[in-house]
């Protein structure tokens, strides 16, 4: 496995938010807009590692927790009882692909997707079908004060 590069963000009272870029692609969002886009969801403070991946470890992880061989654009791992601590694991090569079936702005579906792991962080949640319209509310929200339109209508 290659040494991944970590940057943490200036000590400045708020969230701790982490990037570790494994992938390497050019595509790949810059650390601080992936950290601007997991702030905009944070309502706490925070200790939160985003973690950039290909298909192999996007699949192992999917395969390993969730029982599902297949890499998943999303996954996220809370730690602890306390709201807003742990990973989020984010495959770049599924988050391409479906940015590009989708017909949406690869930066718009990352920060969807980055604001999705973060609310799980805080509990949400979409099994039931109540949950999941609440949990989109909640992404339709942040995304617009981010300037990114609604990840769940056709355009």
């Amino acid at each position: 496995m290659r040494r991944a590069k970590t940057r943490r963000p200036r000590s400045s009272g708020g969230p701790e938010i982490a990037v570790q870029c494994i992938h390497k692609a050019r595509q790949v969002p810059a650390p601080a807009r992936l950290r601007a886009w997991a702030r905009a969801a944070c309502r706490a403070a925070a200790e939160v590692t985003l973690r950039v991946v290909g298909t192999a470890e996007g699949r192992r992880l999917n395969r390993r927790f969730r029982g599902r061989d297949y890499p998943t654009n999303v996954l996220t791992f809370a730690y602890g009882s306390r709201p807003w601590r742990g990973d989020i694991v984010l495959c770049h090569p599924v988050i391409v692909r479906e940015a590009r079936a989708l017909a949406r702005p690869l930066a718009a579906h990352y920060a969807h997707l980055v604001v999705h792991g973060m609310l799980h962080l805080r509990g949400y949640d979409h099994g039931l079908k109540s949950q999941a319209e609440r949990m989109e509310r909640a992404e339709i929200r942040i995304l617009g004060r981010l300037g990114f339109g609604n990840p769940y209508t056709v355009e």
